[in-house]
């Protein structure tokens, strides 16, 4: 049952700038005043997919390999060929075993290609395997695979769990880099549940609120680090009666948004009158973040120096 009238206390205003901070206070307060938000092509501010099919498995290996690739066009649980970022910098002195990625879906295993990556994969309904885990972690291990989400499909776990697994982890093993990939505005949009899908909104932005309390609490961390956030496709323009759909017949589908912040961020926040910037472009910025060049198999995207001082 949707309660209505809770629903717009919690997130309704007048105004378009509170109504967001209201969804999202981190993002709408602590990013906006010390990063960059891209994505708004009202303002000029325009952030696009390359790949044609504008759904989750492409989007997240353009995301992560730095460029689209044809043979890439489902969302089956087929080991992604192609080189991605979070292995480029796993190569490297310094990082090898200090990345890590935990995601809700479990199709993560093969966009990330666990057969051919061993640091530390974790995602869907699969227990962490890892020699040293906490307490917290081998009891969630314990009844795992037993919760998948059941609102969207098979080998989607709860966001919470994504979001325990990682924070717990990095507080144990301290990572250069870590990935988090979380699920469940995709399936509330996709069962049109508005209610639930603002909700999920909210509880993620607090949880990135906990991650980036906590990394400027650490000295290892504090001053140092980057974080970025984005998604892996629009969910487009609403369309016979749907607001939750998206793919290559969904127009404007092909739209996302993303966010930075971090030392070598200069503070502009929501970004006006831009250069449009591309999903391809993400992993070649990471790692020119870390004072690498990337490469992958194909051509991928430029940096986004847009984000980043010289």
């Amino acid at each position: 049952m949707v309660d209505v009238d809770k629903t717009k206390k919690n997130y309704w205003d007048d105004n378009d700038f509170q109504r967001r901070k209201k969804l999202m206070p981190f993002l709408w307060s602590t990013i906006f005043e010390n990063g960059q938000i891209y994505g708004n092509k009202f303002k000029g501010s325009s952030m696009e997919l390359t790949n044609p099919y504008l759904f989750s498995y492409p989007g997240y290996s353009e995301l992560l390999t730095g460029f689209s690739d044809d043979s890439v066009n489902s969302n089956d649980k087929k080991y992604n060929p192609n080189k991605n970022v979070l292995e480029f910098m796993n190569e490297k002195d310094g990082f090898r075993n200090n990345v890590a990625a935990f995601a809700s879906w479990d199709v993560f295993d093969w966009i990330i290609n666990n057969q051919r990556n061993s640091f530390t994969i974790n995602s869907g309904a699969y227990p962490l395997e890892d020699k040293i885990i906490t307490v917290k972690q081998r009891w969630m291990n314990s009844f795992i695979s037993e919760i998948p989400y059941p609102g969207y499909g098979r080998g989607v776990r709860w966001d919470v769990f994504t979001y325990e697994y990682a924070f717990e982890y990095l507080k144990l093993n301290k990572p250069r880099i870590l990935y988090i990939s979380f699920d469940e505005t995709d399936g509330f949009a996709h069962d049109i549940k508005y209610d639930k899908y603002l909700y999920g909104i909210n509880r993620l932005d607090r949880y990135i609120k906990n991650f980036w309390t906590w990394i400027q609490s650490n000295e290892k961390y504090k001053n140092k680090t980057t974080m970025i956030i984005t998604t892996d496709h629009g969910r487009g323009k609403y369309k016979d009666n749907k607001w939750g759909s998206h793919g290559a017949s969904v127009p404007n589908a092909k739209y996302i948004w993303s966010a930075i912040i971090g030392p070598d961020t200069p503070a502009q926040g929501e970004i006006t009158e831009s250069n449009d910037i591309y999903m391809n472009q993400v992993a070649a910025t990471i790692t020119h973040l870390l004072g690498y060049d990337y490469s992958t198999n194909s051509e991928s995207g430029s940096v986004i120096y847009n984000m980043i001082s010289n």
